[in-house]
């Protein structure tokens, strides 16, 4: 029986930690990829424990030629069946500044769009190769609300959603499948940081079992909890103008 090997990205705390113990199992090989080696570490000993193989690597995102030679690298050794680019940064413009930094926007810019979509173009040759494999874009649902609060992570989010799209269209020829995960509120670090009410919360296990599941029906598109996907379609039909006077208002 071969292993069934996937790629996990942001592997050491939340959406990426859970979605590695819903996969680990007898037969699968996980390789688990995170800025935080120590929380990564405890990641990976749960999925052990599970019986899963893991190999974690510790390292920023951001070095997006390191990224590239380590999927290169992981790829030629053990071709990977699911990959899952998961890592993600948020944070918002603190409310008395005209806009965000041009650091903190390059910093969410490179770790929410640049580095997924160089894996997922890198990772596609070889899937597309072999005839087969899935790209996971873990994007949000803020992808279709334009936030003044946090421009830049919701500019990149929509990004994505295109990207997975497109990306999903060019590759349906060659066998490879992939999926954009759109979360709402999840119980997480990231969430945490956010002071205002956050409706349908859901745990980090629960929507990783969510994700898993959509991920193995071959579906493009994975809204959770699923209460905001109906949200994202009422508010698709206000005037553009109504909804940006109730952002505005935030």
């Amino acid at each position: 029986m071969s292993q069934q090997i996937i790629l996990i990205t942001g592997a050491s705390g939340g959406i990426g930690s859970a979605l590695a113990r819903t996969y680990a199992a007898p037969g699968v090989t996980l390789l688990l990829w995170g800025r935080d080696g120590a929380r990564l570490e405890e990641t990976a000993a749960a999925c052990r424990a599970k019986g899963a193989v893991c190999h974690s690597e510790s390292f920023d995102l951001r070095d997006t030629d390191g990224l590239i030679t380590r999927l290169a690298a992981a790829d030629a050794v053990t071709p990977i069946d699911i990959a899952i680019f998961n890592a993600g940064l948020g944070g918002t413009a603190p409310d008395d500044a005209a806009a965000e930094t041009p650091q903190a926007s390059r910093a969410v810019a490179e770790v929410n769009f640049v580095a997924p979509v160089m894996g997922a173009n890198a990772v596609a040759t070889a899937m597309a190769a072999r005839g087969r494999g899935r790209i996971v874009l873990i994007g949000s649902i803020a992808e279709s609300f334009p936030l003044p609060m946090a421009p830049t992570y919701a500019a990149t989010k929509a990004g994505l959603r295109m990207f997975a799209e497109a990306l999903g269209i060019r590759l349906a020829k060659h066998g490879v499948d992939v999926t954009l995960v759109s979360p709402g509120f999840i119980d997480t670090a990231m969430s945490r940081q956010v002071n205002d009410s956050k409706p349908f919360l859901m745990s980090a296990d629960k929507a990783a079992a969510i994700i898993a599941r959509g991920i193995a029906a071959r579906a493009r598109t994975i809204v959770v909890p699923w209460q905001f996907a109906v949200i994202r379609a009422m508010t698709g039909l206000l005037p553009r103008a109504v909804l940006r006077a109730v952002l505005s208002r935030r």
